[in-house]
């Protein structure tokens, strides 16, 4: 049979983590393609992929809201990571907003929107586009509000919260490697961690939202013809009557 090899090296030995990352990445967009001209294809997209990624990781790092929205997702990584029975291989795949996916996490028939604040007016939430919220397609939709305090002082810093993942990770390299290369694909870099270690947040509270009957949003089927890109607030304190338990969230995610 005649056969190609592509070789990928590595020159640099201190960029290993980062090279297992994109290897692991790889592997896992070609491994269930049936054709030679599908899988060159998509290892050229993917290698251009990473190539944009190591020049925004030469820049100047995240910006202070992508910083605390990130903070937002990990920490409820962090929590789904430490859900019994579940691989945190399974868990980081569900991990999509690295990808800029419509929700944050989303599994096979469920998906949570992670909305982080830290203002002077911490019930209200932005919602970015008319689908976010829309859980006509999905079974169960969630929102997760987290609210913290931000300092110079008391608290995590975002880098204190990879360290955690990470040492949780840590005998789990295919796992490991995964959560590098979101990392990566989100913008952060270890080379930025000096930017990162004066910010500090504590959490100020922690509330989960099932989205279903009237709950205030706005869906896709609802505007009229010709509006698009809609961006609107939610002001959670008039939403108690959708609160759920961090258990029924869980009971419900562990359907991966």
């Amino acid at each position: 049979v005649d056969s190609k090899l592509l070789i990928i090296q590595l020159l640099h030995l201190q960029s290993r983590d980062v090279f297992a990352s994109l290897c692991d990445n790889l592997i896992q967009t070609v491994i269930h393609l049936d054709s030679e001209k599908k899988i060159a294809q998509t290892v050229i997209n993917q290698l251009e992929k990473w190539k944009t990624l190591f020049d925004k990781s030469n820049a100047t790092g995240l910006t202070p809201e992508a910083q605390q929205g990130l903070y937002g997702e990990l920490h409820f990584l962090q929590k789904f990571l430490s859900v019994p029975e579940l691989s945190f291989y399974d868990v980081l795949h569900t991990w999509v907003g690295v990808d800029k996916a419509l929700r944050d996490f989303q599994g096979s028939n469920w998906a949570v929107e992670v909305k982080t604040t830290s203002t002077n007016n911490p019930q209200k939430v932005t919602i970015n586009g008319e689908r976010q919220l829309d859980e006509t397609l999905v079974e169960n939709l969630f929102l997760f509000h987290f609210s913290v305090d931000k300092s110079t002082s008391n608290g995590l810093t975002l880098c204190n919260l990879i360290d955690d993942i990470r040492f949780m990770l840590n005998d789990d390299t295919p796992a490991l490697s995964s959560f590098n290369a979101k990392l990566f694909e989100v913008g952060y870099s270890d080379a930025h961690r000096e930017l990162y270690q004066e910010t500090f947040y504590q959490v100020r509270g922690e509330n989960y939202y099932k989205i279903e009957n009237n709950f205030p949003r706005i869906k896709e089927n609802e505007l009229r013809n010709g509006i698009s890109d809609v961006k609107y607030s939610i002001i959670l304190a008039m939403c108690n009557e959708y609160q759920v338990t961090e258990n029924t969230i869980f009971n419900t995610l562990k359907e991966l």
